[in-house]
């Protein structure tokens, strides 16, 4: 049986078409035919200027597109307390901090697997800040040396530090108590760049208000080697 066709509806020469469903077009209205080469206008509203978002929008979107503020690093934990054995390993690179770990083991008398970890952990937590040399300033140029205190502006110990800091030949500087705020040891290479220090660069701090200055005619380093 030979499969059927389904015709459709046939058209003379005068059926007319009936337009399709269209649904940016009202029914009833016919397709308008353009000329050739013509490109058909977009469907909508005519274009226009670009909108601009609320300001309460494009505070969101810049609050979200900015980066996540870094987490603070932890506080660092509480060094663990120190044993006998520990203080001798610590007056032992004082003298010398180019010893060996074997050299260290044999003068406390541990092993040399526990001398090595010992001294790791004292790094780790803070107690061993780092290794130098002792210097004889005077030997390297530094002939002039001497104590200077500070009377500074109340609340403005962060930012003399920092300016201190920066001071050629300055050594240690601390915060005190007392008839004055701030002790400071500087060397120079002799007295007159030592005054030119105190009297140009420190008088010129505006947070210092007075200083004295102590000269050093002799010191003696603790923990030389023997």
């Amino acid at each position: 049986m030979a499969d059927e066709q389904m015709a459709g509806p046939e058209r003379g020469p005068g059926h007319e078409r009936t337009p399709s469903s269209d649904p940016g077009r009202e029914p009833g209205h016919a397709r308008r035919r353009l000329p050739d080469g013509a490109v058909p206008a977009p469907a909508g509203p005519p274009p226009g200027p670009p909108r601009s978002a609320p300001p309460e929008q494009a505070a969101g979107r810049e609050s979200r597109a900015q980066a996540p503020a870094p987490a603070e690093a932890p506080p660092a934990p509480p060094p663990r307390p120190l044993d006998p054995v520990d203080r001798d390993i610590l007056h032992l690179l004082q003298t010398d901090g180019r010893a060996s770990v074997r050299s260290v083991a044999d003068q406390v008398h541990v092993s040399r697997a526990n001398a090595y970890a010992r001294i790791n952990r004292l790094i780790e937590d803070g107690v061993i800040r780092g290794f130098g040399a002792r210097v004889d300033h005077e030997r390297a140029g530094q002939g002039a040396s001497a104590y200077i205190t500070l009377k500074i502006v109340q609340n403005s110990w962060r930012t003399v530090r920092e300016q201190l800091r920066a001071l050629p030949g300055a050594a240690h500087i601390a915060l005190v108590s007392g008839d004055f705020d701030v002790l400071l040891l500087v060397h120079a290479p002799d007295n007159r760049a030592l005054r030119e220090l105190v009297l140009t660069r420190l008088q010129a701090m505006p947070e210092i208000l007075s200083t004295r200055t102590l000269l050093v005619f002799e010191e003696t380093e603790l923990h030389q080697g023997h």
